[in-house]
Formats: C-alpha cells, sequence, structure tokens
C-alpha cells in the first residue's frame, strides 16, 4: 500500500512552517501556561491548569500529524513541458456548459485543499474527473447538487 501524501511544494512549505510555530512559539507558549497555572495551588479545582493540560495534547497531537504527513510527503512540482493534460498542481479553467460561468481550479494535496479558493483536493470527485483531460474535453461530474458539464478551457502551470 502506498502510504505517500502528495502534496505541492507550496503544500510542504506551509506545513513545515507549521511545525515550527508549534514548536517554537505554541508549545513554549502552553508550558509557561502549565508552569503558571501550578503556582496557583490546588490542582483539583484549578481551570488554568486543566486548559493548559488539554491544549498541551491538543499541540501533541497536531505535532505528531504534521510529521507524520511530512515524513510521508511525495513533493509534486507540475512540469511546464507537461501541460498537455490535467495533472496534479495544474491549474485548470474551465467553462460550465450549462451556465457558460467560467471557474479556476488548481489539483492539490488533501491538507492544501480549500475549495472557496479554488484549491481541489486530488481525492475530489471533480479533481478526480478532471485528471488526464485535455483542452476542450467536456468533463461530466457528479457533484452534491446532480450533474454538471464542464469544458476545459486551459491548463496552466499552478500560480
Amino acid at each position: 500500500m502506498d502510504d505517500t501524501v502528495p502534496m505541492t511544494p507550496r503544500g510542504f512549505e506551509l506545513l513545515k512552517e507549521e511545525l515550527n510555530q508549534l514548536k517554537t512559539v505554541e508549545r513554549p507558549a502552553n508550558i509557561r501556561d502549565i508552569e503558571l497555572a501550578l503556582e496557583h495551588g490546588d490542582l483539583s479545582e484549578n481551570a488554568e491548569y486543566h486548559a493548559a493540560k488539554e491544549k498541551q495534547g491538543h499541540l501533541a497531537g497536531r505535532i505528531d500529524y504534521v510529521e507524520d504527513k511530512i515524513a510521508r510527503a511525495q513533493v509534486i512540482d507540475a512540469n511546464p513541458a507537461e501541460l498537455d493534460r490535467v495533472r496534479f498542481g495544474t491549474t485548470v479553467m474551465l467553462s460550465d456548459t450549462e451556465s457558460g460561468e467560467e471557474i479556476s481550479y488548481t489539483i492539490v494535496g488533501e491538507d492544501e485543499s480549500d475549495a472557496t479558493k479554488g484549491l481541489l483536493s486530488v481525492t475530489s470527485p471533480v479533481a478526480r474527473a478532471l485528471m488526464g483531460k485535455e483542452v476542450d474535453d467536456e468533463v461530466t461530474v457528479r457533484v452534491p447538487k446532480g450533474t454538471r458539464v464542464f469544458e476545459v478551457l486551459e491548463i496552466r502551470p499552478a500560480a
């Protein structure tokens, strides 16, 4: 089983930045919060202590999660010479054949996705339907609101 995690170079850098922030800023601040709460005495009724310890658990879990993603990262940079088809890391301009609306999506890793910003997870139904398509191809996609048909207008490297 392939347990690599595909991501763009930008997504990989964002994960490394998050890990650095967690380890160098948030975790030390949390340790100070725990130490300060300990100075208040009785731990059984010390809400600050319990909140800080709970946050410590969340931070540890997030650090483990991000470290795991980084360790399994398969950084994929779209090759500008291979823009003949929709691939991971490319941006595709589409036209909705029914409404004429033009939309742009960039195919990215799961952790990078944000549909409101046009960043589609490679595992999403729309991205899976687009993979391998060429300019002028029509793509039929089943979405929660029904079926949509898009025409591929342009394929370019991710911005």
